[in-house]
């Protein structure tokens, strides 16, 4: 039986799968040499912001002040995001720590990818996969690759030089484009191949003493070279094809980039591949789209219905949720209780504990607030109770 059949056959709920995956993360310490081990994951197919931003600044710092090794193992799941707020997560964690591991059991895509490049080692296994980090830019409201409209404007000038005019197709298409656009392009993708040129060499490439061929000492420059050949291949929207394309293990191999694949060791395979597998059931199961994680701690994101506030004074007896409701706009209080002896406060209205189906007083509109649940007991520590 395979690991998702075996864990689905247990029929789990939220909780006993937190348990089992932090017993997962404390297996994946032991075997790495007890080093500390922060995950940080989104769940790549819900529609919220799963995308590395400012926000998470925050979360990731406190999860580190829960650390206090030398080394640590980041597990990354992500779409990817802004490589800006990568370069700040970076500095947190080389300011606190000499060696560095990144673990990618899924998709560490775009950003994702920068970030991994970070690391002394990267640890990747038959399923993994990275992506391509060519600058992905936002204009009139459209997405399209910097390297790809650079290299479209290039066409555009080379058939111009060689026919002496310009076809008029192009002249709409030039007349939105300003110079600060094209400047901007071009910075945007300088800076993801100067981040991973620049860490590939001070870090990844830090303890590449000979050539494994030759024998013969490595010099610095060959290191700068080799990690800026790495970062242009990266960043090439025209070998790729497509932002979203996977970077597997082959692929790495064949850029001269040194991948530990973790599936060659059975044991830490089995506790990766099962930490993993607990990581998406978790977010298939509720509305968790965001993990900040370690083995003793961490923070949840879930998605809300609209009009509903964070729970207040999710320690104490009870916790008290702000609810509009979604179709008549009326705005009331639910209390969820975590104590079967806690009395329902004056004006409060009940948390449907049997259902999560909360139904409107004023239009009878029911409402599933399950995930509101989920983020009270993740913060409480406690169960929400009759």
């Amino acid at each position: 039986m395979g690991i998702y059949s075996e864990y689905l056959s247990k029929a789990m709920g939220f909780p006993e799968i937190t348990a089992e995956r932090k017993e997962m993360l404390r297996r994946i310490s032991r075997l790495r040499g007890d080093r500390d081990v922060l995950v940080y994951a989104s769940d790549l197919t819900k529609n919220a912001q799963t995308q590395i931003e400012y926000s998470d600044l925050m979360p990731f710092q406190d999860q580190l002040a829960n650390l206090a090794g030398d080394s640590i193992d980041i597990i990354l799941e992500t779409p990817g995001g802004f490589a800006e707020v990568v370069e700040d997560m970076v500095r947190l964690l080389r300011a606190r720590y000499k060696d560095v591991g990144v673990i990618v059991p899924g998709y560490a895509k775009s950003a994702g990818t920068i970030f991994a490049m970070a690391a002394d080692e990267i640890l990747m296994g038959q399923l993994s996969a990275l992506g391509p980090i060519d600058a992905q830019i936002m204009s009139n409201n459209k997405r399209f690759s910097a390297e790809a409209f650079l290299e479209g404007l290039n066409k555009i000038k080379e058939e111009v030089t060689a026919s002496g005019r310009l076809n008029a197709a192009y002249i709409p298409i030039l007349q939105n484009i300003s110079p600060g656009e094209i400047q901007h392009c071009e910075n945007a993708q300088d800076f993801s191949k100067s981040l991973v040129a620049d860490w590939l060499t001070r870090f990844k490439f830090a303890q590449w003493k000979t050539h494994s061929s030759t024998g013969s000492s490595v010099t610095e420059a060959e290191k700068k070279a080799r990690a800026a050949e790495i970062a242009e291949k990266l960043c090439k929207h025209s070998d790729w094809l497509t932002h979203g394309r996977s970077i597997k293990l082959a692929d790495l191999d064949t850029m001269r980039l040194k991948i530990t694949d973790y599936s060659a060791d059975s044991a830490l395979n089995d506790a990766i591949t099962r930490y993993y597998t607990l990581l998406r059931m978790g977010f298939e199961s509720t509305n968790l789209y965001k993990l900040f994680e370690t083995i003793n701690a961490q923070i949840y994101r879930f998605s809300i219905p609209p009009g509903t506030q964070p729970p207040q004074n999710p320690a104490g007896e009870i916790a008290e949720i702000q609810f509009q409701c979604p179709s008549c706009n009326n705005r009331l209080q639910i209390q969820a209780n975590l104590n079967k002896h806690a009395d329902l406060q004056q004006g409060n209205h009940e948390y449907p504990v049997d259902t999560d189906v909360f139904k409107c007083p004023n239009c009878s509109t029911e409402t599933n607030i399950a995930a509101i649940k989920l983020q009270i007991e993740a913060q409480s520590g406690k169960k929400v109770v009759k």
